[in-house]
């Protein structure tokens, strides 16, 4: 589909006035139409209405469970989007002393997006504040964290953009909930309702696929490497972002890089999508990056490790290493199901397998904890990748990138790997209509969860450690010399991250106790390896901060930690004063927060200056 949008830009002549030229920005890049929906009285864009205490209550209702509305699911899904990011709870003091959920209309603007060559579609996403500050004419362009749907930043991104007036452009970065099940033969369509392959435009539609093959997640299946494109997905928001402030507010039209500041800002995996624009954005669209926890892969020949490399080693090495005596008061550590005989179990057979040598559990462990160290995993990092490690997440995150980077179908996962709704006995299913009703607004994106589950083919071998055949054969596709570990390699090697402008601003947080994304794996490698190359950015690396701010309402986890979120919004107060009135950021203005104990979170605790309290 060709959408062409005409603008008139102000060119400078010679002689103190501006000529006014034409120019076509094309939107060739969308896929089917754009849906335009209003949001006002009791369903606004930051929360759908359902304000601080319904984001942290019940889920919010589908009248017909099997067949929920479009309203419903959009509620539901930033919901879900909002409860998996933020720490809603009591002790945690969201809209308090940090954050809000004011009641912000205004309209929404989506569509189906493509990059060139690529074989599935991302998901485009503009929010446009009636409160619009025409003045400052600022756009926040975003990418969901992980591998979420479209509101997967709504809680960074929408928070501090929505009540500051900013209009806010999302992507999903080709990542999403839209899954497609192949018995039923149904995925999602674009107002998240699910639709008959064939019937409607679909967020996901594998080429091919068998009646049997259980359920396909874009991410694993869709042929592509979506990870190598996030840069380009964003940049492809920002000008849809563009165009459809054009469209909502046409008395204010054009809207251009040139006089609208673009700030670029994601969490995780959508952090690392906000660097990956950078160092694509040769043009000079955005003003400004912020990034939070970014999953970056700086170039070899620095200290980085690629998620796929850390993960697979965890997945295999820390259920023994976190069986250590060290982590015994960690909290999580010792998780029932997830318990010191359900690792030791690891340590046999690690054993077996000749990975480790020492010959009782005690010795095990602490020479498969010498293993992860001499990798770069600190202890802080380690105590919370418990929770990682607890609810078995590195297989999870190994099975769906392994699928992604060999571009497997559907039913064709390395390993013998499915994905699938499961009986009592454990046995493959079709899934329930209102099962496949809620994925969208639901599910985060990666399997397990939402009544998926991951299953492989027995092998026979280690009865007491059924994932182990599993996990191990994801290990060697990184440590191995297959044609199928080159492959992988291969498009591992095409998410690196690449050189931004020298004029950039860039602004960088990372928890020092972040146990998913280790910041000396990505943040620490990405700064070095800007300042070795004449660009810089402002860090902040921040002790007692993990990466799951959600993780903290749980008993004696959020002890020991802060969350991240306030950190994120200080640093988009920074950024957009550089932006729009040229205010430094200074580099020395670190804050250094302390340990949240078993009470509620304090300012005390955040070290933040008093401006930064919600309002």
């Amino acid at each position: 589909m060709r959408t062409p949008l005409s603008t008139a830009v102000a060119a400078p002549t010679g002689c103190g006035g501006p000529a006014v030229k034409e120019l076509t920005l094309s939107l060739d890049f969308l896929s089917g139409p754009v849906r335009e929906t209003a949001h006002r009285g009791d369903d606004d864009l930051l929360s759908a209405g359902l304000g601080l205490a319904g984001l942290r209550g019940a889920p919010s209702i589908f009248t017909d469970a099997a067949a929920p509305t479009p309203a419903e699911l959009r509620r539901r899904a930033i919901q879900s989007a909002w409860k998996g990011i933020a720490d809603l709870g009591p002790l945690g003091r969201y809209g308090e002393l940090y954050g809000s959920t004011a009641s912000v209309p205004g309209r929404e603007y989506q569509a189906f997006a493509r990059i060139p060559g690529a074989q599935s579609p991302h998901r485009v996403l503009a929010q446009m504040p009636d409160s619009f500050d025409a003045a400052t004419r600022c756009l926040l362009v975003t990418a969901a964290s992980g591998t979420r749907g479209i509101y997967g930043s709504i809680a960074v991104a929408g928070a501090w953009g929505l009540t500051h007036g900013c209009a806010v452009v999302h992507t999903d970065k080709a990542g999403g909930s839209g899954y497609f099940d192949t018995r039923s033969a149904t995925g999602v369509a674009l107002d998240g309702t699910r639709a008959q392959a064939g019937e409607a435009d679909l967020e996901f539609l594998p080429e091919n696929f068998a009646a049997d093959a259980g359920i396909a997640i874009k991410h694993a299946h869709s042929g592509d490497n979506p990870e190598a494109d996030w840069g380009r997905h964003l940049l492809q928001a920002a000008q849809f972002g563009l165009a459809m402030l054009d469209r909502a507010f046409p008395q204010q039209a054009p809207f251009t890089p040139q006089n609208t500041r673009l700030i670029a800002v994601g969490l995780s995996n959508g952090g690392g999508a906000v660097l990956q624009a950078a160092g694509l954005d040769k043009a000079g669209w955005l003003a400004g990056v912020v990034a939070i926890e970014p999953n970056v892969y700086a170039p070899q020949g620095t200290a980085a490790r690629q998620l796929y490399d850390y993960a697979s080693e965890a997945a295999l090495l820390m259920p023994c290493a976190l069986s250590d005596a060290r982590f015994d008061t960690t909290a999580l550590a010792r998780l029932p199901g997830n318990n010191i005989a359900a690792w030791n179990s690891r340590a046999a057979t690690l054993h077996s397998a000749g990975i480790v040598h020492a010959s009782d559990a005690r010795a095990q462990a602490d020479e498969a904890l010498q293993r992860l160290h001499a990798g770069g995993w600190t202890d802080a990092a380690l105590a919370a990748a418990t929770c990682v490690t607890a609810f078995g997440m590195w297989r999870a995150l190994g099975v769906t990138y392994a699928s992604t980077y060999m571009r497997s179908a559907v039913g064709l996962m390395p390993g013998g790997f499915r994905f699938e709704a499961l009986d009592a006995a454990g046995k493959p299913r079709a899934p329930t209509p209102a099962e496949r009703a809620a994925w969208w607004s639901d599910a985060a994106g990666i399997a397990p969860g939402n009544g998926i589950f991951i299953t492989e083919p027995p092998s026979g071998e280690h009865a007491g450690d059924a994932v182990w055949h599993g996990v191990n054969g994801l290990r060697e596709l990184w440590t191995g010399n297959s044609d199928a570990a080159q492959g992988l390699h291969d498009s591992v090697g095409a998410t690196q991250a690449r050189l931004p402008r020298e004029d950039l601003p860039i602004f960088i947080v990372h928890g020092a106790a972040d146990g998913l994304v280790p910041a000396a794996f990505s943040s620490d490698a990405y700064v070095a390896w800007l300042r070795a190359n004449a660009r810089d950015a402002t860090y902040w690396c921040l002790p007692h901060v993990q990466h799951f701010d959600a993780f903290l309402g749980w008993q004696g986890f959020g002890d020991n930690y802060v969350p991240m979120l306030p950190y994120a919004y200080a640093a988009l107060d920074r950024m957009f004063a550089r932006v729009t009135a040229g205010t430094r950021i200074d580099p020395n203005l670190v804050p250094v927060p302390a340990p949240r104990g078993p009470g509620a979170l304090d300012f005390v605790h955040l070290d933040l200056p008093p401006s930064r309290r919600a309002d």
